[in-house]
């Protein structure tokens, strides 16, 4: 039993995961190059290998003849009934090739026939290992910067992160674990070329379902997403069972789910609004945390008119117009968002077209504005002056006038 061998090949099994029978095969096929370097023929050459023992015979299978011609296809009778009593002129027989008398090139071309073929199967391997993870998000560690782009090692391979998928205003630094999403994995001569990204959307979808238990088992769906990289993000989602609330489960108890998301993203913002078939809701959940007085959605034309309390339409449009962007990708409607005023400015205006039977006009006349909800970040509430920031004559004549 050839020991050594076996060992040799246990070894690559584990380390390299490649399978025994390949390396079987390659030895096989090393061996028939060596007696093609040897003889220069090997057309009749045959390898029997024993799987268990890994004990190899090579064998040339020549035609008993009584002159020589070829030497690599024929054999002399006298030299054939050495090897068989019974042979006779025209019959085939296998001689044995003792491969201890190959000389040094046509070893080292077998030897090199077995590196190339454990190299492709090691390419092979790990290929067929990330592209079964595209689409993916795995856990990575930040190597070195390549030019713009950055290169991030899954383990046994190396990723690419290109400049156009990293966030903007992100800081990676060496030996950092981040999160990456698998955009595709390429086979080339020198093994898998992947391509990472930090800014897809899918990204944020399968953080969700790697933390969020309810999403994994498709109890809740999340039906659409909508990002902008290290911003904001927004998703709608739905449940399948109505005892579970969807936004609960994925915001999680005093917002753990989310905020260990959250973390992840370095700090992103992210809005959970429920999914609704009818699109008027869907819109209103998504322009969220903003109020709507009334939507009117064109399912056809995929077009909404949009009604906002005067002090409501910064907040409905956000900063640079983000929410109402971000509102538009998740519902796929383009939403014009006006103000009450605005819209009984507009040509054509019925206030009742616009409103719904539950809408209380008062209900936001009478609304104060918030200190957050207010640009200016001043607070307008009511001050009390007391008698000791008057000044000392007025305290005075206060105290006469008692």
């Amino acid at each position: 039993m050839n020991k050594e061998l076996m060992e040799a090949l246990d070894i690559l099994e584990k380390e390299k995961d490649i399978s025994k029978e390949t390396l079987f095969d390659a030895i096989e096929n090393s061996l028939i190059t060596a007696c093609k370097n040897h003889f220069g023929k090997s057309d009749n050459v045959r390898v029997e290998m024993n799987r268990d023992t890994c004990d190899f015979k090579v064998y040339a299978e020549r035609t008993v003849v009584e002159e020589v011609e070829d030497a690599c296809l024929e054999i002399a009778l006298p030299d054939a009934l050495m090897l068989d009593n019974e042979a006779g002129i025209g019959d085939v027989i296998n001689v044995e090739i003792k491969s201890k008398e190959f000389g040094r090139i046509a070893t080292q071309n077998a030897k090199n026939v077995i590196l190339q073929k454990i190299r492709e199967e090691e390419r092979s391997v790990l290929y067929n290992q990330f592209y079964g993870k595209e689409k993916d998000v795995v856990t990575g560690i930040v190597q070195r910067n390549i030019g713009r782009n950055i290169s991030v090692n899954l383990g046994k391979a190396d990723a690419i992160l290109a400049e156009n998928e990293q966030v903007k205003g992100e800081v990676l630094k060496p030996t950092e674990r981040v999160k990456v999403y698998i955009l595709e994995v390429k086979n080339t001569t020198k093994g898998p070329k992947i391509m990472v990204s930090r800014t897809h959307p899918e990204l944020v979808k399968r953080l969700f379902e790697a933390e969020v238990a309810e999403v994994q088992d498709g109890t809740v769906e999340i039906k659409s997403i909508s990002r902008e990289a290290g911003s904001r993000t927004k998703i709608a989602v739905w449940s399948n069972n109505p005892d579970v609330d969807p936004v609960g489960a994925c915001v999680g108890m005093n917002g753990a789910r989310v905020n260990t998301i959250v973390d992840e993203l370095h700090g992103e913002k992210i809005d959970i609004i429920n999914w609704d078939e009818n699109p008027a809701i869907l819109i209103e959940n998504a322009l969220s945390p903003a109020k709507v007085i009334s939507v009117i959605a064109d399912g056809d034309e995929k077009t909404a008119k949009v009604v906002v309390p005067d002090y409501q339409l910064s907040l409905a449009i956000g900063k640079e117009g983000q929410n109402a962007r971000l509102a538009a990708r998740l519902t796929g409607f383009k939403i014009d968002i006006k103000s009450e005023t605005q819209a009984k400015d507009a040509p054509g205006f019925r206030m009742e077209d616009y409103l719904d039977d539950e809408y209380d006009e008062d209900e936001y006349e009478e609304e104060e504005y918030g200190e957050d909800e207010y640009d200016d970040g001043e607070s307008y509430e009511e001050e009390e002056t007391s008698e000791e920031e008057l000044p000392e004559e007025e305290a005075i004549d206060m105290e006469d006038t008692e």
